[in-house]
């Protein structure tokens, strides 16, 4: 049986339970990572924590451990389940508090680490590449809560994760409040122009993947022309190709958006490269 790690000590995945009164429950209190472990190793460690600690920053909330701390727990719980390759699920609430949202109210957060397997799309999508849709709803605007926050309030997302679901496909492109591609509801998306990568920068309402940043510097290895850059629904339909990336995902390439089917309809060239490279770069990490 799975055992998650709570606040230091490991359960039972049936007997892992937090408070009903907690704010990370009751009002999506709390910031969050999805990190992947492979062959032992916690895969972009450094970046996720960063990430971590400025979205809890952001938000005002003291995570009650250091990064080096953090680290071994997460370790300690892979490997109390025997995993050498999988995903974690890192979270930390504002706590248990009341039924106000007065997160004063909350006495210490609550640090929750789940190690499991996932898998988000069926091995053909990796080959022939998936079909995605651009959806109603936007990404959040950066004077509301900043895009660049992963918190626990994904609400949005799963409503483009609907429309998705609605048109019989996985994903769906989120564009921001200006009308411009941001990313899609778990994805960072990439699309290839004349053989030159382009991709929404942090000021298109993007949240900063970490496995978009391995991708931009794979490209910068490779050899591969890449920018950020602001792109409309016109650069997706027009490119020539298109791929995603995530920690849970990987680097997944598209095919077709709305209906429209991308460049020759297939896996382009340069996706492959990119997929084939990651691929490598975390075999050699």
């Amino acid at each position: 049986m799975l055992k998650i790690w709570i606040d230091g000590n490991l359960f039972p995945k049936a007997d892992a339970k937090i408070s009903v009164y907690d704010h990370g429950l009751l009002y999506g209190d709390g910031v969050f990572e999805g990190i992947r472990v492979y062959s032992g190793r916690i895969f972009e460690c450094e970046a996720h924590l960063r990430r971590l600690y400025d979205s809890a920053k952001a938000i005002r909330l003291t995570i009650p451990a250091t990064k080096e701390e953090l680290k071994s727990a997460m370790e300690l719980t892979f490997k109390s389940n025997n995993f050498t390759d999988c995903y974690i699920r890192l979270v930390v609430t504002r706590g248990v508090g009341y039924l106000g949202l007065n997160p004063n109210r909350c006495e210490k957060p609550t640090i929750i680490i789940i190690s499991d397997t996932i898998e988000l799309y069926p091995p053909e999508m990796y080959e022939k590449g998936m079909a995605i849709i651009t959806c109603s709803v936007i990404r959040n605007h950066p004077n509301a809560l900043s895009p660049r926050i992963k918190s626990l309030n994904y609400l949005n997302n799963i409503l483009g994760k609907i429309e998705a679901a609605d048109a019989g496909v996985p994903e769906a492109i989120m564009l921001n409040h200006e009308g411009n591609v941001s990313e899609c509801t778990a994805d960072n998306v990439f699309i290839v122009r004349d053989g030159q990568v382009q991709t929404p920068g942090t000021a298109d309402g993007i949240l900063e993947g970490i496995t978009r940043g391995v991708i931009l510097r794979l490209c910068g290895k490779l050899g591969i022309p890449c920018v950020e850059k602001t792109l409309q629904k016109h650069d997706i339909y027009v490119a020539d190709e298109c791929f995603l990336t995530g920690s849970g995902a990987e680097v997944v390439p598209v095919t077709k958006v709305d209906g429209r089917p991308l460049g020759s309809g297939d896996v382009g060239p340069v996706t492959r490269k990119l997929i084939e490279a990651f691929k490598r770069h975390i075999r050699e990490v």
